[in-house]
């Protein structure tokens, strides 16, 4: 371990492991000694069925820590607010996913965003992973490469492959030019929202009938990786179509008064 590089390793603390709606309390101790092996210690856990529970921790062997400052929340965007990337872990092709990457490309994306902000690994339940809904907050798919005649992998399984992957991902040799700042994922969704009442209220999008436009777009956008100058860039435009009077007043008055 010793060509993993110091800004590697710092990276490591910028990775979220998100585990959402898990069943067994084993398989969320099991994790978080899976993560702490590899220097990983930032675990949050949407609504899990049992936690904190004892069976948690016996499985953490040693990894309590990470159980004891794990955040829970009520729901996936209070996990994901804050990440600027994240990593869906599906074992499926989905239609109209995103592009997928396997484990090892799947973490050096991550390393390398982690210089830029918080990313998030996003693991779905035991029995059948990740939502359609839980898939389309994802800029990212990742799958383990495995045997296709039996690729199920137990959840803890899974974390401790892409864990391993994140950690010697780290021994890559820093980007020469730093990455700008990107948008959050809080501020994504802001921007879904805002897009798909401005596409109601234009006639380009009919409610009762919406098909797939909206996850045709997320796909469109997660491709882009925005930036957040970007994101305000589009949250102005449709400022704009919704309101072109008011937006004309808060642009000059921004540019007679620039903080």
């Amino acid at each position: 371990m010793d060509s993993l590089t110091d800004i590697g390793i710092e990276s490591l603390g910028a990775v979220r492991v998100v585990l959402s709606h898990t069943s067994h309390p084993g398989n969320i101790g099991a994790a978080a000694r899976a993560m702490k092996t590899m220097g990983l210690s930032d675990l949050a856990l949407v609504q899990p069925r049992f936690f904190p529970d004892q069976q948690a921790v016996a499985m953490a062997s040693g990894a309590s820590d990470i159980l004891d400052k794990a955040l829970v929340c009520e729901s996936l965007e209070d996990a994901l607010a804050d990440a600027v990337l994240v990593a869906g872990c599906t074992a499926r092709r989905r239609d109209l996913s995103h592009d997928g990457l396997d484990a090892r490309e799947a973490a050096r994306e991550l390393v390398r965003h982690a210089q830029a902000g918080r990313v998030a690994l996003l693991f779905g339940t035991e029995m059948s992973g990740l939502s359609n809904e839980e898939l389309e907050r994802c800029q990212m798919l990742v799958h383990i490469p495995a045997n296709p005649e039996y690729s199920s992998l137990n959840l803890a399984a899974a974390v401790q492959v892409l864990a391993y992957e994140l950690r010697m991902a780290t021994a890559q040799p820093a980007p020469v030019s730093p990455l700008p700042p990107l948008a959050r994922q809080a501020d994504l969704e802001l921007f879904y929202e805002h897009l798909e009442s401005t596409l109601v209220e234009i006639g380009f999008l009919n409610p009762q009938v919406p098909k797939r436009l909206m996850t045709r777009l997320r796909r469109l956008f997660s491709r882009t990786r925005m930036e957040h100058e970007e994101l305000n860039i589009l949250m102005g435009i449709l400022r704009h179509m919704r309101s072109p009077r008011e937006a004309t007043r808060a642009r000059v008055a921004q540019e007679e008064n620039p903080e």
